[in-house]
């Protein structure tokens, strides 16, 4: 199996796998089933043992049940994995009801994060969004105030825009910017990945298959039951010409002689040593295809041919990665 490569997030934090795990889709954040446990469990193992440590998770997962999953597979083991959770959304019923970042309520949060997983301390913490109602410096310096305590090791901020990048590092040095990215989704490119990379930030990019669009597997109309339909770039024309557009990446992926999934992950990989994929597995089987997608190279051709292609706003419609 492939040798995944380590790097350093962000310029001087900790040195982790190039390619993450992703550990939401285990557990059934919108109501939906939990995936096998056991399944789950062995994947997280094997991905450990091939040297994948990057594990994510966010204690709104399955209202915990994520984090008890990591738990239980990490037991042991707790050396070998480094450990982001995101933390602050507010759930009732399966229906997002918004965020919770008072400083008491992270404190709180923090608590049951630590008993569920089984640690003494999270290495990567992080507000999964910044909604503006709780000033930034409440909420990046609590974390901050965690981590003097040693329940954290480093500050990570997630979903958020260049103004509040900037001003969360003023607070405190930010090792970590979790943010979705994807040839289909390319928007933080003008703004917030320069300011990234400008503040020795690491890039920690999930959605690289944006949302099931470049599998090269979706087909139109989408079932009825599918979380797309709540978002226009998967609703009628849109999807249609959308589809077209990924023609070309299943041609070349035809070409390279992998599939597009790969290609789309190869290709978030190549945009710097700087930027992770953050890549959400639940089963055993799909370690060793997402693990090679690390390894493809692209041409300069190869590369102008996609970045022209999936131009940023060539893709009809939104996202909820759109903001």
């Amino acid at each position: 199996m492939t040798t995944i490569a380590k790097i350093n997030l962000g310029e001087n934090g900790p040195l982790v796998s190039k390619l993450g795990l992703g550990c939401m889709r285990m557990s059934p954040v919108w109501g939906g089933p939990a995936n096998d446990e056991n399944e789950s469990i062995a994947t997280i193992r094997q991905a450990l043992d091939n040297g994948i440590n990057f594990l994510n998770t966010g204690d709104f997962y399955g209202s915990g049940h994520n984090e008890l999953l990591v738990g239980k597979a990490i037991k042991g083991r707790r050396d070998d994995a480094f450990i982001s959770v995101k933390f602050g959304a507010i759930f009732y019923g399966n229906q997002w009801l918004g965020v919770d970042l008072r400083p008491n309520a992270i404190k709180n949060f923090i608590n049951y994060s630590l008993v569920r997983l089984g640690i003494d301390t999270i290495d990567l913490y992080q507000p999964c969004r910044l909604d503006g109602s709780v000033p930034v410096e409440d909420v990046i310096g609590t974390v901050a105030d965690l981590i003097k305590e040693g329940k954290v090791r480093y500050l990570g901020v997630s979903e958020i825009n260049e103004k509040q990048l900037r001003l969360a590092n003023s607070i405190h040095p930010v090792t970590a910017l979790e943010i979705g990215y994807s040839l289909a989704d390319r928007q933080i490119e003008s703004d917030l990945l320069p300011a990234a990379k400008e503040l020795g930030i690491g890039v920690v990019a999930f959605a690289n298959t944006a949302e099931g669009l470049l599998t090269g597997e979706m087909k139109a109309p989408l079932a009825a039951s599918a979380y797309q339909n709540h978002f226009s770039r998967f609703q009628g024309e849109n999807l249609i010409k959308n589809l077209e557009k990924v023609e070309v990446l299943k041609q070349m992926a035809t070409e390279k002689g992998c599939t597009p999934t790969q290609l789309a992950i190869a290709w978030v990989n190549a945009q710097g040593g700087h930027i992770m994929p953050l890549v959400s597995m639940s089963r055993r089987s799909r370690l060793p295809e997402n693990m090679e997608a690390m390894t493809i190279e692209f041409t300069a051709d190869e590369i102008n041919k996609l970045n022209t292609h999936f131009s940023p706003g060539s893709i009809l419609g939104s996202t909820y990665l759109q903001r």
